[in-house]
Parts: C-alpha cells; sequence; structure tokens
C-alpha cells in the first residue's frame, strides 16, 4: 500500500490523499503566520534560496525532507509535522519526504502574482482547496 493511500486509511484515491497532505502543508503555512511568516522561518533556518524560488515566478528549487524537517524543527514546527504524523499514523520522516514535495507547490499556488502576501493577511486554507487535484490527479 503507498503511503498516500495509507494517509486514507486504504485506496480512495490519490487525490483525496493529496488533500490530507495539502492540509498539512496549509495547516504549517497557518501556524508560521501565513506564506510571509513561513518564508521568513525557513529563510532563518537555512532554506532561504528554495523558498524564494517558490514564491517566485520561475521554477521551484526542491529541498529534501531532511532539510525542510530540521528547519522547521528549529523553527518551532516540529511538533505540527509529529501530530499530523501521529494522527496518519506514519513515520515523520516519511510525511516529511512527501510535505516537502507538496509545501513548494503549496506557497507557490498561493503566491500567483510572485509575492508573499503580508504577514497576519488572512491566510485561508481554503485558497488551496484545489491544489490536491491539481498535484494528485482528479478527485475521486
Amino acid at each position: 500500500m503507498s503511503f498516500l493511500n495509507d494517509l486514507l486509511g486504504g485506496g480512495q484515491g490519490n487525490a483525496a490523499a493529496g488533500g490530507s497532505l495539502v492540509s498539512v502543508a496549509g495547516d504549517l503555512i497557518q501556524r508560521a503566520g501565513g506564506v510571509q511568516g513561513l518564508a521568513s522561518m525557513l529563510q532563518q533556518h537555512g532554506l532561504g534560496e528554495a523558498v524564494q524560488s517558490w514564491i517566485g515566478n520561475g521554477a521551484n528549487q526542491p529541498v529534501s525532507g531532511e532539510q525542510l524537517g530540521q528547519a522547521l524543527q528549529n523553527g518551532g514546527l516540529g511538533s505540527v509535522v509529529q501530530e499530523a504524523a501521529n494522527k496518519f499514523g506514519v513515520d515523520p520522516n516519511q510525511l516529511l519526504g512527501q510535505l516537502s514535495q507538496v509545501l513548494p507547490h503549496a506557497v507557490d499556488h498561493l503566491t500567483p502574482d510572485g509575492q508573499a502576501p503580508a504577514q497576519g493577511g488572512g491566510f485561508d486554507l481554503g485558497a488551496l482547496a484545489g491544489l490536491a487535484g491539481k498535484l494528485f490527479g482528479k478527485p475521486a
């Protein structure tokens, strides 16, 4: 059974599992204080060039799950990853590997004009609603 199916507890399709991953990414963004808060925190912990590529209009630079986990842990968001991993019954490192694929797309999706919204600018998780379908196929 794939990790995405594990997130759902069975074969309900990649888009629904992707929605779970997108919701975790959204939770991270929200708890960091929005896109600007997340970008600032990631910059402070060594991922500045990558996060700027996610916000900008060019190609998104990849980060590893290990890099993302270290930056989130050092930035005080490690508990969010741990809570999500516990909720889905997966290893936090496995979740970070998947989040390292989804989070760049989530930030990119929330910054279509290449600029991060002002910190505290009313981030709405609903803004990520269509992202799972784009990343993981059409909803079931």
